[in-house]
């Protein structure tokens, strides 16, 4: 780390009483670890040798090749604007390296700075924008999760519907006090759902923060005495939480997206993106929609996308295209849900992208129509196939893709998949409510 950069820090935490800080990375999963170590090792953790026992952590070592360093990013140096300013704490988000000062095949960070790499190599760097939707819910007594909404408001109301209002008021003063610039915040269209979105930015960045929101917010809600979850479909009957990845490529300060002089403004980049996203969107639905109850929210009449097609303003199709062009021409990827690992999503969208670009992938032609409401036969005809519809058949098609394979990096494609079926393996031989009340008495 540069000496001006790491002393810049070091004072920074002296003059806001930092007396703890929290080096933070995920796991393959996407779930967010911490550190913590007293203001006094701060300097130590910048220079790179905090170790840590890589074998503790979900897919990243065995026990006998368990030694790792925590690299922080001096650009995620920030504090938590919740806890006492007289102590304050302060978080850093982290690289994992190997102890010969290689970085770690399994830090999801790590593989989406791969990606990035290939792209700027091509003359390109992504911008990203998410769509965040996320429940609250009440607890009991003990604090434990209901699946009781705390209201019955529906898209867009205000208070006295939607009682969420003051912890949703205070989240978004906390995200811009932790350097968000929040664009919108407002209830959703489920009772007890919210969406907050904010602004575009460098997909490294974006990543970070999307793990820093679902942080923030789950810590503001159980302050609220309320429980968030970013669950992709935690009621029956309602609508799930999607995380709707706006995307575009910049060369230098030009969005590579736009182009004028081409129908409806987009460039033969944007198009040739599409046809990446497109077709290798089923092989990267494991990575997007990473759960078994991901597959509970794809399907149709909840609004969620299951068609892999694109359009201009049509949200039944899987891509969308907003309206605005420019500088804020984008691709809209609709499926992705808040439970995935935000830097492997990123990566494998980037990558599905980038090879549509290098093997020029012209798109189907645009998907105007409702898909929902056509038949299966108008959907076969115009070549329009589904999303997997369950976490299984979304890993093998992950497993039969070379391109997610490469943009994985080998450890995590090898031990996402492991983790993964072994998910399935256990959820397939539940015995659920619905079977009980189905079959018990019928035979």
């Amino acid at each position: 780390m540069d000496v001006a950069v790491k002393q810049e820090i070091l004072e920074k935490a002296r003059q806001l009483g930092v007396k703890f800080v929290r080096l933070q990375f995920t796991d393959i999963m996407g779930v967010l670890k911490n550190i913590a170590i007293p203001v006094e090792q701060l300097e130590k953790a910048l220079d790179g040798e905090l170790m840590f026992d890589g074998s503790s952590i979900h897919g990243f070592a065995r026990i006998e090749e368990s030694d790792m360093y925590l690299r922080p990013d001096p650009r995620t140096f920030t504090i938590f604007p919740w806890r006492p300013r007289d102590g304050a704490v302060a978080r850093l988000i982290c690289d994992v390296y190997n102890p010969d000062g290689t970085p770690f095949a399994g830090c999801p960070r790590n593989a989406l700075r791969r990606v990035l790499e290939e792209a700027r190599k091509m003359g390109f760097t992504m911008h990203a924008g998410p769509e965040m939707e996320f429940f609250l819910f009440h607890v009991d007594a003990d604090g434990k999760p209901l699946l009781e909404t705390h209201d019955k408001a529906g898209y867009f109301d205000l208070s006295p519907v939607d009682k969420g209002e003051n912890a949703r008021r205070e989240m978004v003063m906390v995200l811009e006090e932790m350097g968000f610039e929040v664009e919108t915040s407002h209830h959703e269209v489920a009772p007890g759902q919210h969406e907050i979105d904010f602004k575009h930015s460098d997909a490294l960045d974006i990543a970070d923060k999307i793990v820093t929101f679902k942080f923030v917010v789950r810590t503001l809600a159980q302050r609220h005495g309320l429980h968030a979850t970013f669950m992709p479909k935690p009621v029956f009957g309602i609508n799930g939480s999607g995380m709707h990845m706006n995307q575009s490529l910049f060369r230098g300060e030009e969005n590579a997206f736009y182009d004028p002089d081409r129908p409806g403004g987009l460039s033969q980049i944007a198009l040739y993106y599409i046809g990446g996203l497109l077709k290798h969107a089923r092989a990267m639905a494991a990575i997007t929609n990473s759960t078994v109850n991901s597959y509970k929210r794809l399907v149709p009449g909840y609004e969620a996308p299951v068609y892999v097609a694109w359009a201009e303003g049509n949200r039944s199709a899987l891509i969308r295209i907003p309206a605005k062009r420019g500088l804020s021409t984008r691709v809209e990827l609709r499926n992705p849900d808040p439970a995935c690992n935000p830097y492997l999503a990123l990566a494998v969208n980037l990558a599905a992208g980038l090879d549509g670009i290098k093997n020029k992938i012209d798109p189907p032609a645009r998907s105007e129509v409702n898909i929902y409401h056509i038949t299966a036969g108008d959907r076969e005809e115009r070549g329009i196939v589904s999303l997997p519809a369950s976490l299984e058949e979304a890993v093998r098609e992950l497993r039969a893709s070379e391109v997610m394979r490469e943009a994985l990096g080998e450890h995590i494609y090898e031990k996402f998949i492991e983790a993964k079926m072994k998910e399935w393996d256990e959820y397939r031989i539940q015995i659920t409510p619905w079977e009980v009340d189905r079959y018990l008495v019928n035979y």
